[in-house]
């Protein structure tokens, strides 16, 4: 309203109810124009307080950033370790006390390879005897070879010795057998993990005398709930987290299980790692299994995301420079994960969302960086 106005009347309302009043007319003009001017005062101190009042309601300082289309990927989250195909416990073929150790913990060794040796002495002495008795035959059959060559003897006694000879061959060749399972061998290409045999043990299949672990041929095993087990086969996108190294790798199920364990009800899962030499045996894992994939979609974080009558909405800012100014736009969400929403419409790439601040603006309302 403008002020010149609004005086005029309110000084003919003054001049009016004094009209009557005791004193000259001109000491009481100059008293009501006083007493006007201390309301113009207060008149102009309430439109100053209430209009700083207004604007810092309508100008409140928020942050903004701008939406844009991004992958939104959806996660099963479960817990694994690392685990060695090939992580094998060594044992003697033969019952004996070892009287020989080839290697030390640490050390490569490859397939085949003699680790420690049992005692070998009886078996050898038996092959030794045996020797004997084949040179012996040997020699007896050639003599009765030669024999029969001339027609002299019997062909029965030809083939008595012959058979003879023949037999303590083959039992020459188990002997051998017997000797070479006195020796421990690695079954695997690896790396020797543990030496549990001592010098001067007594050894005996079955008792683990060496542990031989091949690092390069890993796998992270898990056990999945059963209520994903439709949502997780081979194949699949994974990403794999060591935080004991700090370390995160992405890669693909090798193998999902199609049976159920009946007691822990649960499917196995099982991811191959490539050769790595900071990655060991029973490290843990924590294991994100991709099972919803979006691309080019909006995603928000899900703290800027409020509600109205069970409505999700997000405030946006339109307007550019100083004159910025809220809006408030109904969305419809899709999945959540890790703080974050993906968006299904409401949104557009482009699109400037508060991110902070936005607590008491409401749809309209002016707003500054």
């Amino acid at each position: 309203m403008n002020k010149k106005y609004f005086i005029l009347p309110l000084v003919t309302l003054v001049l009016a109810a004094c009209g009557g009043g005791e004193g000259k007319p001109e000491e009481q003009i100059q008293k009501k124009k006083q007493e006007i001017a201390k309301l113009q005062q207060e008149i102009k101190e309430l439109e100053k307080a209430t209009k700083g009042s207004d604007t810092a309601v309508q100008m409140k300082t928020v942050s903004i950033a701008t939406v844009a289309d991004t992958l939104f990927e959806h996660f099963i989250d479960v817990q694994g370790a690392v685990d060695a195909r090939e992580n094998v416990n060594v044992s003697p073929q033969v019952p004996g006390v070892i009287k020989a150790i080839y290697v030390r913990e640490g050390q490569a060794v490859s397939k085949g390879q003699t680790l420690a040796q049992v005692d070998d002495v009886v078996v050898r002495a038996g092959i030794a005897e045996l020797q004997t008795q084949i040179d012996l035959a040997k020699t007896l059959f050639e003599r009765q070879a030669n024999l029969w060559k001339q027609k002299i003897g019997s062909e029965v006694q030809y083939l008595n010795a012959k058979t003879n000879v023949e037999g303590l061959e083959r039992k020459m060749a188990t002997m051998k057998e017997q000797l070479a399972q006195t020796r421990i061998v690695s079954p695997i290409n690896g790396t020797v993990d543990a030496v549990i045999a001592r010098l001067g043990d007594a050894g005996a299949p079955g008792q683990p005398a060496f542990r031989v672990v091949n690092s390069s041929n890993l796998r992270v095993v898990a056990n999945v709930a059963e209520s994903f087990a439709g949502k997780v086969k081979t194949g699949d996108d994974v990403i794999i987290s060591f935080p004991d190294i700090n370390k995160e790798i992405r890669t693909k199920i090798g193998f999902a299980a199609k049976v159920i364990d009946p007691l822990s009800r649960t499917i196995r899962v099982e991811v191959p790692l490539k050769p790595s030499g900071d990655v060991r045996p029973n490290m843990i894992a924590h294991i994100r299994i991709v099972d919803y994939k979006a691309k080019n979609a909006i995603v928000v974080p899900v703290r800027v995301i409020q509600y109205s009558m069970g409505n999700p909405y997000v405030l946006t800012v339109k307007g550019d420079g100083g004159k910025l100014q809220a809006v408030r736009k109904e969305i419809e969400m899709g999945r959540t994960y890790n703080d974050q929403a993906e968006i299904k419409s409401g949104l557009q790439a482009g699109d400037r969302i508060i991110t902070a601040g936005f607590q008491g603006v409401n749809d309209n309302d002016m707003v500054k960086l």
